[in-house]
């Protein structure tokens, strides 16, 4: 952690979606960062991700089949507002001002899944939280910017992938490879990338070269002006 904290002053965590820490672990590790350093996170999958995709088995979690209807697709059930408390204690814990809602590409535009979405972010506290919904599914833009605008959600995305950011600041895009997990952005794609900067914005690389890429990148930043 310490080197990371002497290049960067911002991370996301990951390992909030899957399963989350100890409290006691994300407030060490808030002790262990600078007073300046940012954190965010994903929110558990619990809330976002139904029990049949692939991340609770790498989590190691399971479900028993008479419960699998109350988890994921932002279902205002007892058991997500559970998940989404714990989430934001942990939130508290570190000190965050933004929680990432990452869905899975089966969560596509359906009345069922937009009902859900809009009692879900209306009624859960967010406090002074800054909620960020990174949709992957089959959406109109227009109803993104829209459900975005009447949530007060930032809407997130990867811009290698053809999307625009279409509403709320500031700005947050998740950097997934583009062409594959592997990618390493060259510097062309690093300085088009550095051109979508207005004002504050946030730039996660989530590849395999993240570190070696993030570094490059806030190099060229400081270049850009």
């Amino acid at each position: 952690m310490g080197e990371y904290f002497s290049h960067f002053d911002l991370v996301e965590v990951q390992q909030t979606f899957y399963k989350l820490p100890k409290l006691e672990t994300a407030v060490r590790w808030r002790g262990q960062a600078p007073n300046d350093f940012e954190f965010t996170l994903k929110a558990w999958q619990l809330i976002t991700h139904p029990p049949s995709s692939p991340t609770y088995r790498k989590a190691g979690m399971k479900i028993p089949p008479e419960k699998e209807d109350c988890y994921g697709f932002f279902k205002l059930t007892e058991e997500v507002r559970e998940a989404w408390e714990r989430t934001r204690e942990i939130a508290l814990a570190l000190r965050a001002r933004v929680v990432v809602f990452q869905c899975p590409p089966r969560f596509s535009e359906s009345q069922e899944n937009v009902q859900n979405l809009r009692r879900f972010f209306r009624e859960v506290e967010r406090g002074d939280l800054r909620f960020v919904w990174e949709p992957r599914g089959n959406w109109q833009e227009e109803t993104v910017r829209l459900l975005c605008q009447e949530l007060d959600l930032i809407h997130c995305v990867d811009p290698f992938e053809g999307k625009k950011s279409l509403y709320g600041w500031p700005r947050y895009f998740r950097l997934h490879g583009g062409p594959g997990y592997r990618h390493s952005y060259t510097e062309e794609e690093l300085r088009w990338l550095a051109d979508l900067r207005e004002g504050e914005a946030y730039f996660l690389f989530n590849n395999l070269s993240m570190f070696k890429d993030a570094l490059r990148f806030k190099e060229i930043l400081s270049k850009h002006g």
